[in-house]
């Protein structure tokens, strides 16, 4: 039985992959609504009952929240022709529904991590080497 469940997990993330990869060229490729601009597929999680997609999407282009939301709204908008050029892509039964949402955690990371390299180096420069604590 364990095994049964494994393998539903395993085909959840076969298509989430999948719909990671043709999301980003179609994003890339066919989009051309203006609002949208460059965006990167970070994730994707599939429902269990693969009725669904939970699409996470970030950009360099739309540094404000007012942006982000304008390019979530428009994918949003669009789902159901994203949905469309997905089922053409693949021979499943159904094609999930795809829901986009702004990938904070990939804004987060960087900051974070220039945010660590400034800690190390003013420790750095408080205790340079020949100096007496």
């Amino acid at each position: 039985m364990a095994r049964h469940q494994n393998h539903g997990g395993d085909r959840t993330q076969r298509v989430a992959d999948f719909i990671r990869d043709e999301v980003a060229l179609i994003l890339q490729r066919q989009m051309r609504d203006p609002r949208v601009g460059m965006v990167s597929v970070n994730d994707v999680r599939v429902s269990r009952d693969l009725s669904y997609a939970d699409i996470y999407v970030s950009s360099l282009d739309h540094a404000d929240t007012a942006d982000r939301m304008a390019v979530v709204a428009a994918l949003n908008g669009a789902a159901g022709w994203v949905r469309t050029e997905l089922s053409h892509r693949h021979s499943m039964r159904t094609t999930p529904r795809p829901r986009f949402h702004y990938d904070e955690a990939a804004e987060r990371g960087p900051r974070l991590e220039r945010l660590i390299e400034q800690a190390v180096a003013a420790d750095s420069a408080q205790h340079e080497p020949g100096e007496s604590p």
